[in-house]
């Protein structure tokens, strides 16, 4: 029995000592296989809010000063047929500033109905609309020059579940408190549609 015991007290001591020698050893891949599998990934949600973006004077920010709210992302333009949403989501935006924040990105994409540089836009929604909402530079939000943030709207590997670029002008993307995409609207629909305000007041 105690020559039993002494031979595995030595055979215990080889492998200790062999694997400390050799970090390939097999005793040491538990240990590796657990440092990878705890590793924290990036979420889907985390993203959004480190996107770089311009404000429409020029200055470099992201969206991290929205966390908390939900976000309503447009794609504006100012000589489209649903440009008058402006005002309503001005009026939206107003009465829910407290817990929501209304994002606007002009863009040409769509029958070059946003041909002014970024003075011109600016000028434009605050004269005839009264906006106050944050505005941001001109963007692409389609195609090969697709803005980041544009990019991960409609990249399910980013944004976790949607494709759909915007169809038109005034589309909108939702986006919850915590950085979650959770919905994408066409330009008809408006803050006042049912579709529009089931999925903001969930």
């Amino acid at each position: 029995m105690k020559k039993t015991l002494f031979s595995l007290t030595i055979f215990a001591a080889f492998l200790i000592g062999f694997s400390a020698c050799n970090p390939n050893a097999i005793l040491h891949k538990p240990n590796q296989l657990l440092m990878i599998n705890t590793m924290e990934t990036p979420s889907a949600a985390s993203g959004v809010f480190n996107i770089p973006v311009k404000t429409i004077d020029g200055v470099s920010t992201n969206l991290e000063a929205y966390k908390g709210k939900k976000i309503i992302i447009l794609n504006v333009a100012s000589e489209c047929g649903y440009t008058p949403q402006y005002a309503k989501w001005q009026a939206f935006y107003e009465a829910n500033k407290d817990k929501a924040v209304v994002l606007g990105f002009p863009a040409n994409n769509f029958g070059g109905q946003e041909p002014g540089t970024n003075a011109d836009v600016k000028t434009f929604c605050t004269k005839n609309y009264g906006v106050t909402f944050p505005m941001f530079e001109k963007v692409s939000v389609k195609g090969t020059d697709k803005s980041a943030l544009y990019q991960w709207l409609t990249d399910p590997k980013q944004n976790g579940w949607n494709s759909q670029e915007p169809s038109w002008n005034f589309c909108k993307y939702l986006v919850n408190e915590k950085g979650e995409l959770t919905e994408f609207f066409a330009s008809a629909v408006e803050p006042s549609s049912d579709q529009f305000m089931k999925a903001f007041n969930k």
